[in-house]
C-alpha cells in the first residue's frame, strides 16, 4: 500500500476525487506496494484502482486515459532500504555529527538505483526482487561491484552473508537488464589479482554491462572501520594501467571504453585528464568520471554568450585538488569577459587534508575563504556543496552563510550558470 502525498489540479485523479491521504491497495487486482507498482501497473491505458480514502471509505475507480495523460498523482516517499554491509570505506561511517540528518541514511535500494541512479550493492535482494527487476524491466541499475570474487567481496562488504554478485548478474543479463558498475578500490583487497579477475567476470556479461568506474578509496579523518592503506600516486598509476588496458580492449572489440577511471585517479596520478570524447554520454559523471571534462566542455560551449564585466574582480572557491586546474579555464573567462578572476583555494576544515574535493567543503570553509573581502565583486562557490534546499553538509544554510559575508555569494556548477545570466547577474554586480 502506498498513499497519496499530492493531487494536481485538474488532473485525472483530481476529477476522480482521490485526495491527499488517499491510500491505494491495488491496480487491476495487483497489490501496490510501493512506487514502482504504481507507476508499472498504471502505465495501461485501462485499469482500475482499489483505494481506500482518508474518511475509510473503499473506492473503486475505473479508470481510462488516452495514451501518455499522467493521472496528476504524487506519492509520499517511499521507506528506504537501509544497508546492512558494514563497508570499511563507507562514506557514512567517515561522517561526523551535525550534519544533514539524510546524510546519516546508508540505503542500499534497487528501486532507488532504477530510478534515481544510486548505487546499490544488491547484497539485500529477495528473491521476489528478482522477479520485479526483470518484469518491470529495471534497466539500467547502478550496482556497486566492488569485487566478483566472493570472498573478497564478503571482506570488502564487512559482510559473510552477501551474496555472490556474479551470479546475481548474469541472472539479469539473461533478462535483458542492464547495469553500470562502481569499483571503489581499497589498496590491497580490491586491486591487483581481484581487480583483473573482476573486470574478466564483467566483461564476460557482454553488453549488459554499460560501464565500470574505478573510483579510489576516499577516507576522512572520521573514518573508524578503515584498517588498510590509503589511495597514493603509485596506487592509482596502477588502477589507471588497469583501467586504460580494459579500455583500449573495450574500443577495439566492442567499439566501446567500458572502463574509466576517475578523475581523482588521473590527479593523484599526475596523468592528464582525457577531452570530452572519451567519455561518451557522461555515463558516470556524478560519480567523479569525467566531471572535469564536462566542466571544461560546458565553459567552451557557453563563453561566446558572457557579458562584457571589465573592471569587476570574480572570487573562486575550489577546494585544493581543482585549485591546479582552474588557471586555464579563468584564463579564458577573463579574456571573454574583460574580468579579473582570483583562485580561492580552501582545505576542508570539517573532514580533513585528506578530503580535497571542492563539492565536499562546508560553510565554515566558505565563510572562512570569503570573510572580510569586500574587494570582490561576485564570489562563486560550488554548487554541489549546496543540496536542493540550499544547505550544506553541515546543516547551515546558504542565506545564514551571506548574512556573514559583505560579498554576493553564488553557487555555480560551471561558471557560464551564472555570469551568462543575463536576469540575474547585473543586479548582482549593480548592488556592488
Amino acid at each position: 500500500m502506498v498513499r497519496v502525498a499530492r493531487v494536481l489540479p485538474g488532473s485525472i485523479a483530481d476529477e476522480l476525487g482521490i485526495v491527499p491521504g488517499t491510500e491505494l491497495q491495488s491496480v487491476s487486482g495487483r497489490a501496490v506496494d510501493d512506487f514502482l507498482d504504481w507507476e508499472f501497473l498504471t502505465a495501461e491505458e485501462a485499469f482500475e484502482v482499489e483505494a481506500t480514502l482518508p474518511s475509510g471509505e473503499s473506492v473503486l475507480y475505473d479508470i481510462e486515459r488516452a495514451d501518455g495523460d499522467p493521472l496528476g498523482v504524487e506519492l509520499e516517499p517511499p521507506t528506504v532500504r537501509r544497508c546492512a554491509n558494514r563497508c570499511e570505506f563507507c562514506f557514512v561511517e567517515g561522517l561526523p555529527k551535525g550534519l544533514r540528518k539524510p546524510l546519516y541514511i546508508r540505503d542500499d535500494d534497487y528501486r532507488l538505483s532504477f530510478a534515481y541512479g544510486n548505487f546499490a550493492t544488491l547484497s539485500n535482494l529477495k528473491p521476489r526482487d528478482m522477479e520485479r527487476i526483470l518484469e518491470y524491466r529495471l534497466s539500467p541499475l547502478y550496482v556497486s561491484v566492488h569485487a566478483t570474487p566472493w570472498e573478497a567481496r564478503k571482506v570488502l562488504l564487512n559482510n559473510p552473508r552477501v551474496p555472490n554478485i556474479i551470479e546475481q548478474l548474469r541472472v539479469l543479463a539473461a533478462g535483458g537488464i542492464q547495469f553500470h558498475g562502481q569499483m571503489v578500490i581499497v589498496p590491497g583487497l580490491n586491486d591487483g589479482d581481484v581487480l583483473q579477475e573482476s573486470l574478466r567476470d564483467l566483461w564476460a556479461l557482454g553488453d549488459s554491462v554499460i560501464t565500470v568506474a574505478l573510483v579510489p578509496v576516499g577516507l576522512t579523518q572520521f573514518s573508524h572501520l578503515y584498517t588498510g592503506e590509503s589511495m597514493n600516486r603509485e596506487h592509482a598509476t596502477r588502477l589507471l594501467d588497469v583501467a586504460e588496458s580494459w579500455g583500449e580492449r573495450g574500443r577495439s572489440e566492442r567499439s566501446k571504453t567500458w572502463v574509466f577511471g576517475s578523475d581523482e585517479l588521473y590527479l593523484l596520478a599526475g596523468r592528464p585528464l582525457p577531452d570530452a570524447e572519451f567519455y561518451g554520454d557522461f555515463d558516470q559523471v556524478e560519480n567523479g568520471i569525467g566531471a572535469v571534462a564536462t566542466l571544461r566542455q560546458r565553459v567552451a560551449e557557453g563563453i561566446s554568450r558572457l557579458p562584457r564585466l571589465d573592471g569587476k574582480k570574480i572570487g573562486v572557491v575550489t577546494g585544493v585538488s581543482m585549485s591546479p586546474l582552474m588557471p586555464p579555464l579563468l584564463d579564458r573567462l577573463a579574456a571573454a569577459t574583460g574580468a579579473h578572476f582570483e583562485i580561492i583555494e580552501t582545505t576542508n576544515s570539517l573532514f580533513g587534508p585528506t578530503t580535497t574535493a571542492a563539492g565536499l567543503l562546508v560553510s565554515a570553509d566558505i565563510t572562512r575563504a570569503l570573510q572580510g573581502r569586500s574587494d570582490l565583486d561576485l564570489a562563486l562557490i560550488p554548487a554541489e556543496t549546496i543540496n536542493d534546499s540550499g544547505l550544506f553538509l553541515d546543516d547551515v544554510s546558504l542565506d545564514a552563510v551571506r548574512a556573514t559575508l559583505s560579498v554576493p555569494v553564488e553557487p555555480s556548477y560551471d561558471f557560464i550558470d551564472v555570469i551568462g545570466a543575463a536576469d540575474m547577474l547585473p543586479a548582482v554586480l549593480e548592488a556592488r
